[in-house]
């Protein structure tokens, strides 16, 4: 997927924008080459545009609408979609906070209807304390420097997802290491481990534990969230995220091998009831 690589704008509207413009012009059996001409651009510029690598001019769109047979009152929804599409997201005034291959996520994000995902080694960060979040940020490349508390803020800023009027469904399952190994001082835990059983009361929060004794398991490979997004021009998108960047997948051959693998790490972690009496004596356990 290039949409990683998209303006500040919304990634997901951008995306959404370029397939329907690319559908439009395969209507009209025309070719890059074709499409070009009308703009007196290269070829390049309309595939980059149709993959969300570019931006959308509004005269460009109007100019491809009109070669490509769309009457003018149709083209209304299109042209809104431009103009949305080009708007900042509310993270672009954080982006000196946020590594460049990250905007693509949190927009996607803001547009999920619903997030899977597995995590073997911290607490979701939609999922996070603002103390807990702190901590792990703290260790992070940037270590404690002066853009810790944006950073944080950022994370607080996606959290707003959870409350909102139709908020996203919301399905993690998180290892059982992530709430032994000492990330964060006992204080933070505790009120990290509050935090979780308060979510997981949310009828749009399913959190599971995977159990040590499940080993080994697919989720051993790494961190990976799943989006599926409210449009039925995209597919669902992988993310999985390393040391210096991150990846994002949308082929449909790749992306079953994660949701296949996700569904076998469902069936194999603690079940919801469960996962909240764990939750329950870890953080028993921590007061002792």
């Amino acid at each position: 997927m290039t949409a990683a690589h998209a303006s500040n704008g919304s990634t997901v509207r951008l995306m959404v924008l370029g397939r329907r413009l690319r559908d439009l012009r395969a209507a009209a059996e025309m070719s890059f080459e074709d499409a070009a001409l009308v703009l007196d651009v290269a070829p390049m510029t309309i595939r980059r545009m149709e993959i969300a690598k570019g931006r959308w001019k509004l005269p460009y769109v109007r100019s491809l609408l009109e070669a490509y047979g769309v009457p003018e009152a149709e083209a209304v929804p299109f042209l809104d979609l431009v103009r949305e599409a080009n708007e900042p997201g509310w993270w672009h005034g954080y982006r000196d906070a946020l590594p460049s291959w990250f905007n693509a996520y949190v927009s996607l994000e803001q547009a999920a209807a619903l997030i899977r995902g597995y995590e073997p080694h911290y607490v979701p960060g939609l999922l996070q304390t603002e103390a807990y979040a702190r901590a792990v940020l703290r260790t992070g490349s940037n270590g404690a420097g002066p853009g810790l508390d944006r950073r944080v803020a950022v994370r607080a800023e996606r959290q707003k997802l959870l409350t909102a009027p139709t908020p996203p469904e919301i399905w993690m399952v998180i290892d059982e290491t992530v709430l032994r190994r000492p990330v964060v001082p006992p204080d933070v835990m505790r009120g990290q481990l509050d935090r979780l059983a308060e979510l997981i009361d949310l009828p749009h929060v399913t959190l599971q534990i995977m159990p040590f004794g499940t080993c080994p398991h697919e989720g051993m490979y790494g961190p990976f969230h799943i989006f599926r997004l409210p449009h039925e021009e995209i597919s669902d998108i992988v993310y999985i995220e390393y040391l210096a960047g991150a990846m994002y997948l949308d082929q449909g051959d790749e992306v079953a091998v994660f949701h296949e693998a996700l569904d076998r790490i469902c069936a194999q972690a603690l079940p919801v009831q469960r996962t909240g009496r764990l939750l329950a004596a870890f953080r028993r356990d921590l007061t002792r």
